[in-house]
């Protein structure tokens, strides 16, 4: 608009000067070597006019040319990303149908006009792998790391999940341990190294991981208290395995007192050790776990006692007969059974026969100690207590056998028609 307004200005004002200088105006000479191009003023000026309105012509015609490019490639771009956008919906609606090979190829078709190519990659990769094809989805990581970097944490965590996937423990060990540095307080990192520090049975590594998933809250208490007891259980195997009952011991020596606190860890290093006939050592560590723990917190203790082998006389059988006088009555069996069994080991069968006669008297007696307490009877002779565990032992065989009464067949409604076979 300026530019058509300034044309009409120049012009109108050549055509104005014009006739007042049509007397002395002059002339323009522009000679060349073969040419000479005589005007005057005024139709310089003309000239010049027409010459600016044709640029600015050309230039008009560039600029919609460029223009109208612009806008078609604009229209074509949109319309991809558009269609992209549909088919990465569907493809997540294929994946969930468990139709893999469609969802693959629509997230893969036109990845690169995707919202977010990354992960349509990543997607193609999972749904890859999960039809089968390793190549596949190795070929999908690959350009997803071209377009995000190497050191992307979604393009690794599903690298490392489609490790796992295609049974390459060792390759996803090495993968999660670089996803912990990169990355060391991600919740979905750390749940993968969970699971594949398990897989793997790498209990170190998993120990030193409880202090920061302490501090998660996408394990549940119930959860986290059965990961703990799963580490405990492989580091004492391990223990035990490599270096005997002497290097289980240096190392429970050693352990911090998170673990040392634990009444779980105390009751598996007490049952190692008495697997490995080191009675002396676990009679040790039970007798400082009942001191400083509850009744309620010793069920696993009591149950490992009765396979301790330890004199009538220890600290360990005066603490337990001291603590089952002051006892609920909720825990008494718990050291009946206990102190029943150490007796019996030593042959004191009246003391024993004390111990089992008052577990008798309970429901939480068990066939081992039934069992256990008629040797009881027997070596002392009292056929009447011998001859009443018989019994119980019978009935309690006769419950077993008999069918429960959801188990026992319903007669047909006509039994009279029913013919012998």
């Amino acid at each position: 608009m300026f530019r058509t307004l300034f044309l009409m200005l120049l012009l109108l004002a050549g055509l104005i000067a014009g006739p007042y200088i049509s007397g002395s105006q002059g002339y323009v000479r522009i000679e060349t070597a073969t040419t000479v191009i005589e005007m005057s003023i005024v139709m310089l000026v003309v000239f010049f006019v027409v010459a600016m309105a044709v640029v600015y012509l050309l230039e008009w015609i560039f600029t919609k040319i460029c223009r109208m490019s612009s806008g078609a490639y604009n229209w074509f771009s949109a319309r991809k990303h558009k269609k992209a956008q549909q088919e990465t919906l569907e493809g997540l609606m294929r994946m969930s149908e468990g139709n893999y090979s469609k969802a693959e190829k629509l997230f893969s078709k036109n990845a690169k006009h995707a919202d977010e190519p990354v992960l349509n990659l990543i997607k193609a990769a999972e749904a890859a792998q999960q039809n089968g094809d390793d190549l596949a989805a190795n070929k999908y990581l690959i350009k997803a790391t071209e377009i995000a970097g190497p050191n992307n944490v979604a393009v690794e965590l599903a690298r490392t999940k489609i490790l796992l996937q295609q049974g390459k423990l060792p390759a996803a060990r090495t993968a999660i341990d670089s996803l912990l540095e990169l990355a060391p307080h991600n919740d979905e990192v750390l749940r993968l190294a969970i699971q594949i520090y398990r897989e793997s049975k790498a209990y170190i590594a998993l120990d030193r991981l409880l202090s920061e998933v302490g501090q998660r809250n996408f394990l549940t208490p119930i959860e986290y208290a059965e990961l703990e007891q799963f580490v405990d259980d492989g580091l004492q195997d391990e223990r035990l395995q490599e270096e005997g009952q002497e290097g289980l011991l240096i190392w429970w020596e050693n352990q911090p007192n998170r673990r040392r606190k634990s009444v779980y860890s105390r009751v598996g290093v007490i049952k190692r050790l008495i697997d490995s006939d080191d009675h002396q050592s676990a009679e040790e560590i039970a007798l400082e776990t009942l001191k400083k723990f509850e009744d309620e917190q010793l069920h696993g203790l009591f149950v490992q006692l009765t396979r301790l082998q330890v004199a009538s006389d220890s600290k360990l059988v005066k603490v337990l007969t001291k603590r089952a006088d002051k006892a609920n009555v909720k825990y008494t069996d718990d050291y009946a059974r206990a102190l029943g069994y150490v007796y019996t080991r030593n042959s004191e069968y009246a003391k024993a026969k004390t111990q089992f006669e008052l577990l008798l008297a309970h429901d939480e007696c068990q066939p081992d100690d039934r069992i256990m307490a008629l040797h009881v009877a027997e070596q002392t002779n009292d056929h009447i207590l011998a001859n009443r565990i018989r019994e119980e032992n019978l009935k309690q065989v006769n419950m077993d056998v008999l069918p429960k009464p959801d188990e026992v067949l319903a007669l047909p409604e006509n039994v009279d028609n029913v013919k012998p076979l």
